[in-house]
């Protein structure tokens, strides 16, 4: 299996070199943690899992509509698989690794809607990632970290 898995992850870097963004995208459509499904009756759900990438996030974007960088390491599969059952009018992101410094990227439901974290705050480093008027559809999650392959435990919280 970890063969297996090396060898999609060079093919991942390869379609990037030759073909940039959709190829990826393409590619990149099984998530290594637990999907998150929310809707107007169920808008908030929490997952966890563990950074351990050495796929710069900047190979997606370098940076984002609101033109904050891209940045760190994650797989070079989402970590996670958020599917939006109705539009939402705002929409937070939160990762929890307890005082890590971790990295968030959102894209979706078009390969062009890119999102990137930012620390919470001064003294919480990990990302967050609020966003409005959120079309209903199916959005790739990359958790990371900003050191290449390091791991990091995090839980993820994803609600209005």
């Amino acid at each position: 299996m970890g063969i297996l898995r090396q060898r999609y992850g060079v093919v991942a870097l390869a379609l990037l070199a030759l073909g940039g963004l959709g190829s990826a995208a393409a590619l990149a459509q099984t998530a290594n943690f637990a999907p998150i499904t929310l809707s107007s009756g169920q808008p908030t759900a929490t997952v966890s899992g563990t950074t351990a990438g050495i796929f710069s996030v900047g190979n997606l974007a370098m940076r984002d509509q609101r033109g904050t960088i891209c940045v760190g390491f994650a797989d070079a599969s989402p970590s996670h698989i958020l599917t939006l059952q109705d539009p939402m009018a705002q929409i937070t992101l939160q990762v929890n690794s307890g005082g890590s410094d971790t990295t968030l990227l959102l894209q979706g439901p078009t390969d062009s809607l890119i999102r990137c974290g930012e620390d919470s705050g001064r003294r919480n480093l990990d990302d967050r990632i609020q966003a409005q008027n959120l079309p209903a559809g199916t959005y790739r999650i990359w958790v990371g970290s900003h050191d290449q392959g390091q791991r990091i435990n995090y839980s993820l919280t994803v609600g209005p």
